[in-house]
């Protein structure tokens, strides 16, 4: 901070009284927390919060990862906003973020009416989402 103080000083025209720096880069003399910031809260659709490859400080993509029954959020709504563009899939389905029986059912129908192996039966996973991102906008 004082090295911001003698900058400014030194810019400034001449004046002699001495610079200070703006309220909002002041500093209260509070001793630091004993404890520490508690840990970020997991999602709420239960997926570990993990970081995209080569980058820690980002957030995992919404919609990428697996859904599964009881998940909710901005995940389950693209599902479902896909799922309704696969005819006699998910007609007249839900558009309301929660992945419920329904939803379930329509991954499943989807599954097997397209052949999609390597994702767990009704669990909207990489393998299913790939065949669905291709079939859909």
């Amino acid at each position: 901070m004082s090295g911001l103080i003698l900058a400014s000083s030194l810019l400034s025209n001449g004046d002699s009284a001495p610079a200070t720096p703006p309220a909002s880069l002041e500093q209260p003399d509070r001793p630091l927390p004993e404890n520490p910031a508690p840990a970020a809260p997991s999602p709420p659709n239960g997926q570990p919060n993990r970081p995209a490859p080569g980058n820690a400080s980002l957030p995992e993509i919404p919609g990428t990862g697996l859904l599964r029954p009881g998940d909710t959020g901005h995940g389950v709504y693209e599902l479902q906003v896909r799922l309704l563009q696969i005819p006699h899939i998910y007609d007249g389905g839900a558009i309301n973020g929660r992945y419920d029986t329904e939803v379930r059912q329509a991954v499943v129908r989807f599954q097997n009416a397209y052949g999609i192996h390597g994702d767990e039966t009704g669990v909207y996973g990489d393998s299913t989402r790939h065949a669905l991102m291709l079939r859909t906008q």
